[in-house]
C-alpha cells in the first residue's frame, strides 16, 4: 500500500510541474480546473482501487484501468519534464548571466516561452493518446501472423500441415464479448489442422474463465486442441485462505479446459498421426527464469517418445528454450511459447524495426527465432494483463505451416 501512495505522490508532483506548460500556453482558468480535476480523479481512483485489495498481487479489471489511466497521464507529464527542465536551465543561466554582468541586486528569471510549451504539449499528447487508444481499441486489434517453416526430416504426410497457436488468454481482463467472439471466429477461419494453446488461460482464478467457456469452447481443429499451463494458471499471485483452496482452484481450471475440449499436457506427450506417419507433441508445465515457477519437467514429458521423432514442444516461457531446450539431446524441431506479451507496447514495422521494452528482459520476446537448427515462435499473446491495452504490439493469432525440404532461394 505504501508504494502505491508513493507513486501517487510522485504523480502529483509531476503533474504540478507539468502544469507550468499548460499555464504558459493558456490563461483560461477553466482549463486549469479540468487539468487538476483529471489529476485528482486519476490518482484518487488509483489509491482507492489498490487500497481495497487484500488478495495479494491480483489485478482486477477496475485496478487495471486505474493503473492504465495513471500510466497514460504519467507518460504525458514525463514527456513534458525534459522540455521544462531544459528551459529552466536556460532561463536560470540567462538570469544568472544578467545578474553578474549588470550587477543587479535582484535575480531576474525570464518568462517561459509559449512556443516551447506548445511543442512540449504537442509531443506529450502522442504517448497519452497512444496509451488511451491502446486501452479502448488496441487491445482487441487482433492480427493473424503467418509463417512457413521448412524441415528436411519432416514426415512426408505432414508436408503442408498447419498449426494455429494462441497464448496468454488472460480471460479475467476481458470486457468486450463481441470482440472476443470475433477473435474466436478469426481463429476458426484459419482452418488449421491442430490448435495449440501455450498457457495463461486466466489471470489468477479459474472462475475468471467461466463466462467465456462457451465462447472458447467453439474453437475447433480437426486433429484436436492441446494446451499447457502458464505461470498465472497456478494461482500463485493470490493470498489463498489455505493450500487446499489453491489446489482446488487449479483442479477447477484443469476441468474447465477439459470441458472446453482441450487436451491439457502436464509434462506429457501425444502423437499426431497422419497416413501412417506421426509427429510428437510435447507439453511441459511452466518453467521460467528467475522467480517464476519451475514445474516443467522436459525429461518426464518426453519419456514416451523417441529421439528420432519429429518434435513440437509447448512451453509457456521462452527462457526455458534458451536455458534447457536448445541443447537437449532430443532436438526439438519447433518450440511454441508465449508469456512475454511483447510487453504490450512497442514498435514493429516489418523489415524495418522491431522493438519493445520486452527485449531488455527476454532474448526471445516475439516472433520466430532460429538457433542450432531449431525454431521457436514466441506468440505476442491473445489477451492482456496489468496495463489494460496494447500499443504497437497487437494481440496475435499465429499460423505456422510445416513444409518438407529446404527453403527455396
Amino acid at each position: 500500500m505504501i508504494r502505491w501512495v508513493f507513486f501517487s505522490i510522485l504523480f502529483i508532483i509531476l503533474t504540478i510541474y507539468g502544469f507550468q506548460a499548460v499555464k504558459t500556453v493558456t490563461k483560461q482558468p477553466w482549463v486549469y480546473f479540468i487539468y487538476f480535476g483529471i489529476t485528482l480523479i486519476v490518482v484518487g481512483n488509483f489509491i482507492f482501487q489498490f487500497a481495497m485489495s487484500n488478495e495479494g498481487r491480483v489485478l482486477t479489471l477496475s485496478k487495471s484501468y486505474a493503473f492504465g489511466f495513471l500510466l497514460a497521464f504519467s507518460a504525458f507529464n514525463l514527456v513534458l519534464l525534459p522540455f521544462l527542465i531544459g528551459e529552466d536551465i536556460i532561463r536560470s543561466a540567462i538570469g544568472l548571466y544578467e545578474k553578474v554582468m549588470t550587477q543587479k541586486d535582484a535575480f531576474y528569471l525570464p518568462s517561459r516561452r509559449k512556443f516551447v510549451s506548445q511543442v512540449a504539449l504537442g509531443i506529450a499528447a502522442i504517448p497519452l493518446s497512444s496509451l488511451l487508444y491502446g486501452m479502448f481499441q488496441g487491445k482487441y486489434n487482433f492480427r493473424v501472423l503467418n509463417y512457413t517453416l521448412h524441415f528436411d526430416d519432416l514426415p512426408e504426410a505432414f508436408d503442408g500441415y498447419k498449426i494455429t497457436q494462441i497464448s496468454d488468454i488472460h480471460s479475467g481482463s476481458f470486457d468486450n464479448k463481441e470482440k472476443i467472439e470475433y477473435a474466436i471466429d478469426l481463429i476458426n477461419e484459419q482452418k488449421s489442422d491442430v490448435l495449440l494453446f501455450t498457457g495463461d488461460m486466466v489471470n489468477n482464478k479459474a472462475s475468471e474463465m467461466l463466462p467465456w467457456m462457451e465462447t472458447f469452447g467453439r474453437l475447433k481443429a480437426k486433429d484436436g486442441k492441446f494446451s499447457i499451463l502458464g505461470n498465472h494458471d497456478y494461482g500463485d499471485y493470490v493470498d489463498w485462505n489455505s493450500k487446499e483452496e489453491k489446489n482446488q482452484n487449479l483442479e477447477e481450471l484443469k476441468n474447465i479446459q477439459k470441458e472446453m475440449g482441450f487436451d491439457l499436457l502436464l509434462n506429457e506427450s501425444r502423437y499426431l498421426e497422419k497416413n501412417g506417419q506421426r509427429l510428437a507433441l510435447v507439453g511441459v508445465e511452466n518453467w521460467g527464469k528467475g522467480p517464476f515457477k519451475k514445474a516443467g519437467d522436459l525429461e518426464k514429458a518426453a519419456s514416451q517418445i523417441q529421439s528420432e521423432d519429429f518434435k513440437i514442444l509447448m512451453t509457456h516461457d521462452p527462457s526455458h528454450w534458451e536455458a534447457r531446450v536448445l541443447r537437449d539431446p532430443y532436438h526439438y524441431h519447433l518450440t511454441l511459447s508465449g508469456h512475454t506479451h511483447g510487453m504490450q507496447f512497442g514498435i514493429e514495422i516489418p523489415g524495418w524495426i522491431k522493438w519493445s521494452p520486452a527485449k531488455w528482459r527476454y532474448k526471445y520476446w516475439a516472433g520466430i527465432y532460429t538457433e542450432l537448427n531449431q525454431h521457436i515462435n514466441v506468440n505476442r499473446g491473445f489477451g492482456y494483463l496489468g496495463y489494460p491495452g496494447r500499443v504497437g504490439i497487437w494481440p496475435e493469432i499465429t499460423v505456422i505451416e510445416l513444409k518438407k525440404g529446404a527453403k527455396s532461394a
